[in-house]
């Protein structure tokens, strides 16, 4: 009886990663708790346990599906058209919140399709550099990737989620580097990158793209002035990030204690729950706790990363790289805002910020990884390497 049952869970859950998936558990089980105030009701605290709850569900049935038909140019480019649909729609029918035009509310939960546009161009881009992975070396082919990237960082800028359309950025420019960029080409991007940005900047490109305000908004500069001065107007613009620095830094060693994070829970620290989340758990963690954590979300890219060198094709590989890719951007930018040494751009922390979308978007990006593992294959570091690189 015994045998059977192992015979039967291996069968139908062997291709689970157990590392990958309990070491994502623990850390949004981590934010849920830190989420939690005690003696009152927390809407987020309660509301992200049924977000769990659903993206454990997506999770398990993602795994048992076989994603080789995402190697097909016709589905990816009709998951790329839906998705420019969807966020060219949410500045007609999207719900206005703190400024942004980002969602749709339907009455109980609310939808961004932003956070689905970060999985469907790792999937496009996993796809596009598949083909042309040894010609990658010709421009035209950065060129036209950027392209895919460029029109979802715009739609996703003007809404404005200047976080997510960076996130955008990141994960194209990480995919191009693992797929085999020359040196001369990297520093062409770079060129341009910086020239965009200061067109960002000091250009009207609102006028040449017909909207009303500039792409990028005078808060935003003001947090990038901030992120140069810090302490020039801390009950102002730099008023968050000082906040964010007080609570990562009074947590000390062993943390206030759970529930007991008085920068967080007393409304010092603002958006704690989201845009903050690491300050307030650091504050209520300490220090070991951020060990404990830094090695969850190790142990995560750890397995990803495993899971791209057994890819059954470029594309598997590719599409576990840009998972990669954009958990780390992510987890960077977040941590980097939260202690001060990096601009606060509202990127949240993957799996353990508030938010029913992100989450559900990352934990079908495991559940993806999972349907590629059941039927990866067992090859040598090296020959997976020079695979995926085109060597």
């Amino acid at each position: 009886m015994g045998f059977g049952v192992r015979s039967f869970f291996r069968q139908y859950t062997g291709h689970i990663d157990i590392p990958l998936i309990v070491s994502a558990l623990l850390i949004t089980c981590a934010g849920i708790v830190t989420m939690h105030s005690y003696g009152d009701s927390n809407i987020f605290f309660e509301r992200q346990i049924l977000w769990l709850l659903i993206s454990l569900a997506v999770f398990f049935v993602f795994s048992f599906i076989d994603f080789r038909f995402l190697r097909r140019t016709n589905i990816v480019v009709l998951l790329f058209a839906i998705t420019v649909v969807l966020l060219i729609a949410v500045f007609i029918f999207g719900e206005v919140v703190k400024g942004a035009q980002s969602r749709f509310d339907f009455g109980g939960f609310a939808v961004q399709p932003a956070e689905y546009a970060k999985l469907v161009i790792i999937a496009l881009l996993a796809k596009y550099f598949t083909r042309r992975h040894i010609e990658i070396a010709h421009i035209r082919h950065i060129l036209l990737s950027g392209l895919y990237a460029f029109i979802l960082f715009v739609l996703i800028a003007l809404q404005p989620d200047f976080g997510s359309a960076i996130m955008i950025f990141f994960v194209w420019f990480g995919m191009v580097l693992v797929s085999g960029i020359s040196k001369k080409h990297l520093a062409l991007v770079f060129v341009a990158g910086t020239t965009v940005a200061t067109m960002l900047w000091v250009a009207p490109l609102h006028h040449i793209l017909g909207t009303e305000e500039p792409l990028l908004k005078e808060y935003q500069k003001q947090r990038i002035i901030t992120f140069l001065h810090p302490l020039a107007d801390i009950r102002g613009a730099g008023y968050n990030a000082y906040q964010s620095t007080i609570a990562v830094g009074s947590g000390q060693v062993l943390g206030k204690g759970i529930g007991y994070g008085t920068q967080s829970k007393l409304q010092f620290l603002p958006e704690y729950e989201t845009d903050f989340i690491f300050a307030s758990y650091a504050e209520e963690w300490g220090l070991i706790g951020v060990i404990f954590l830094f090695l969850l979300f190790g142990i995560l890219l750890w397995r990803i990363l495993a899971l791209a060198q057994l890819g059954a094709s470029n594309f598997e590989t590719l599409f576990a790289l840009g998972v990669a890719i954009l958990f780390i951007s992510h987890f960077t930018i977040h941590v980097g805002m939260n202690i001060g040494l990096l601009p606060v751009t509202g990127v949240t922390l993957p799996f353990m910020s508030y938010g029913g979308s992100h989450l559900l978007t990352e934990y079908a990006m495991l559940g993806i990884l999972m349907g590629m593992n059941r039927y990866a294959r067992a090859v040598h570091r090296d020959d997976a390497q020079r695979e995926f690189i085109g060597v």
